[in-house]
């Protein structure tokens, strides 16, 4: 008997013409096609000519489906899925001429002799965001109507399709290696599917610089090394990779220069270059510029880092505590996020978060492993970490992060249990879902024994935290931002509910941009946060401690700092006090100071007006607006509109907080301007100048 192709999804060896003559006898069948049928993939196979794209590029892609030995019944569907965190515009199927048009067309194949023809009479197409599992949510589906579809016949899905006169389909913003579409056959109509093998893999690539950035320390005590880089971004805030390019790099203090050089990016992969000889012997604000040689059209960058020995460690770190990879639903794998937040973010610290129900055993110990061997104190700090997932009703979610340096408990406890929620993903055997450590109590008791080796950080995300759960040992910080927004709210929850918590900002990006990376497109509305932290020395054990005692701030992704202290006491620390109190602050950023704001559990209490310190202008109008849809996790507003200025003349605008290309803000008339943004309890402010009288 003839071998079957390996993979072909074929269990059953098949027959010669000899042997189907022997065993059956005289019979009726088209001539061949019990061969060709046997020689096919049984499931069929998707075949795409496209294998590069650049971020945010217009295109039309082809996605080619032969159809399998298994045919397709009539009212069976298939499906072109991808992840559900790409910002990969969305498609419609009503307007041919209009963008992002997807459709669907049939193509028949050839019959064999004595054969009759597929009876399919149409194609129904149709784009749902969640129309199929995490993580690939995204679906193009097609159904076949009145008929069905033969072996060898052909479904061509044009996402993009430009034969109408479309401008095609825009390309998800960020880069991604080894992006995919996974297709998925009903083949017989049962609402039940399978993945068809092979997957149609792209290399989403950065485009050309646009713009530099440094990153990196804000402050420092005299003599101590800053960690600092500059790299070369795109349109849409991915770091580039371009080969042989240089950065003068210049740095200033009093007026001086102290500093400069020119540095040749990295050999390969991101173009970034270190900048770790600053001098920081003479106290002062250091003003560090770069820009990229013989690339005017590149924005320069700047980064202010000041010196100073009152500063209360010997230098201010900054991390992320919430990263994900692409072993739960994140992009690119872990080494790639780690390696981001080191080298093109300029971090100290980092949690590595992995999704409880979806990371697998085996995963879980590859990703520790990687953390385990990146971690170098003095240089970079890694902590592996899960994100408790049980849904609001059962707490929300809790990051846990291990600060301790020994094996985690997950997704076992040292006695057995299952340290997770539950466990759901697209490596099961089975379809059964079985809680684990459920509701929030049962993953408290999980750590207990250990809470100086655990850090918990109730955040918003998908299934939002709700503080009706509160544990003073476990839970030391709260997350109120994130890619996902700004949530004050949730600060004055719980200071008005009288718990001790410190505030931590975090990316809980899924796009490979942590420590402040833009958020892209769809879903996520702002900038990634980052968290500040008041520690002495950088290694797992100094830090955890210092985490967990709340010496932190933070801040909306930029390199800000936020002190503040009550006589001898920092920030985190509780005391016992009488009478008035007196809290001083220091605030340092990156532009001037709009405003500062103090807040209790009531709500604002004290507020700095620094532009009316400083005077308002005559002829400047501020329009500033913002908030969200709600507080779960579809929450941005869309803000479309104008802005009609009357017996004035419009001299020069500005848009600030815009976070990626597709937000803007546009001249649409002599006196007005046009306004387009999403906000997720972000701010959005035009700036109008207009012309003196």
């Amino acid at each position: 008997m003839p071998n079957n192709p390996p993979g072909d999804g074929w269990f059953q060896p098949w027959m010669t013409d000899e042997e189907l003559k022997e065993k059956l006898g005289d019979y009726t069948a088209p001539k061949g096609l019990y061969q060709k049928t046997k020689e096919m993939p049984f499931l069929g196979g998707v075949t795409c000519e496209t294998t590069q794209l650049t971020c945010g590029e217009w295109t039309e892609i082809v996605l080619d489906y032969e159809v399998g030995a298994s045919g397709i019944a009539d009212g069976a569907w298939i499906k072109a899925t991808f992840k559900f965190y790409s910002d990969w515009a969305l498609f419609q199927t009503t307007d041919p001429a209009g963008a992002n048009y997807v459709s669907a067309e049939y193509q028949a194949g050839p019959c064999s002799e004595g054969q009759v023809p597929a009876t399919v009479q149409s194609l129904k197409v149709r784009f749902d965001q969640k129309g199929h599992e995490r993580p690939f949510q995204k679906a193009i589906i097609v159904d076949t109507v009145d008929g069905y579809v033969k072996p060898g016949d052909h479904i061509i899905i044009r996402l993009g399709d430009r034969r109408g006169g479309g401008a095609g389909t825009r390309v998800q913003t960020f880069t991604e290696t080894g992006f995919r579409f996974r297709c998925y056959i009903d083949p017989l109509g049962t609402s039940r599917f399978c993945d068809i093998p092979g997957d149609v893999v792209i290399d989403i690539n950065p485009g050309p610089a646009e713009q530099l950035v440094i990153a990196g320390t804000r402050m420092v005590r005299s003599g101590e090394a800053a960690n600092v880089g500059v790299r070369a971004e795109d349109a849409w805030g991915n770091t580039c990779r371009d080969d042989g390019c240089q950065f003068a790099v210049t740095a200033t203090q009093g007026g001086k220069t102290i500093y400069e050089e020119t540095l040749d990016a990295n050999s390969e992969g991101w173009c970034f270059a270190d900048i770790n000889d600053i001098p920081t012997g003479d106290q002062g604000e250091i003003e560090i510029t770069a820009a990229m040689v013989g690339r005017a059209e590149v924005k320069d960058a700047i980064l202010y880092l000041t010196v100073d020995d009152a500063s209360p460690a010997p230098r201010l770190f900054y991390g992320d505590l919430h990263v994900h990879s692409d072993n739960t639903v994140g992009i690119n794998d872990t080494t790639y996020n780690i390696s981001y937040g080191r080298d093109i973010a300029r971090l100290d610290y980092f949690g590595y978060t992995a999704n409880d129900f979806q990371i697998t055993k085996d995963h879980w110990d590859e990703d520790v492993a990687v953390i385990n061997s990146i971690n170098e104190d003095g240089r970079f700090v890694a902590y592996p970490g899960t994100e408790w997932c049980g849904n609001s009703c059962a707490g929300g979610d809790h990051n846990v992060v291990f600060l301790h340096g020994k094996t985690p408990e997950f997704p076992f406890d040292a006695k057995g249990n299952i340290a997770r929620s539950f466990e759901w993903n697209e490596d099961m055997e089975g379809d059964t879902l079985m809680p684990g450590a459920w509701p929030l109590e049962e993953l408290w008791a999980t750590y207990i024994h250990d809470p100086e080796g655990h850090l918990m950080m109730p955040h918003v995300g998908g299934r939002r935290c709700i503080m009706d759960w509160y544990h003073p040992e476990m839970d030391r910080l709260v997350e109120i931002g994130s890619a996902w927004g700004h949530f004050p709210w949730l600060y004055q929850d719980v200071a008005a509910r009288g718990y001790k918590l410190g505030v931590s900002l975090n990316g809980d990006e899924h796009r490979g941009r942590c420590g402040g990376g833009v958020p892209g497109t769809a879903v996520f509305g702002t900038k990634g946060g980052v968290t500040g932290l008041v520690c002495d020395t950088l290694d797992r054990e100094t830090v955890g401690k210092a985490l967990r005692a709340r010496r932190t701030w933070g801040t909306t992704g930029e390199r800000l700092v936020a002190l503040s202290w009550c006589g001898d006491n920092m920030m985190g620390e509780e005391l016992d006090h009488k009478g008035p109190a007196k809290i001083e602050y220091r605030f340092l950023g990156d532009a001037g100071w709009d405003e500062i704001t103090l807040f209790d559990q009531t709500g604002p209490i004290a507020t700095r007006n620094l532009q009316e310190e400083t005077g308002y202008s005559d002829h400047k109008i501020r329009v500033r607006f913002g908030g969200a849809r709600i507080r779960d996790r579809y929450r941005w507003a869309d803000w479309r509109g104008r802005i009609d200025i009357r017996n004035g003349v419009i001299h020069s605008f500005k848009g600030q907080g815009l976070e990626h290309k597709e937000e803007t803000v546009w001249r649409a008339g002599p006196t007005e301007i046009g306004f387009r943004t999403e906000q997720s309890e972000s701010l959005f402010t035009t700036l109008i100048d207009l012309q003196p009288r």
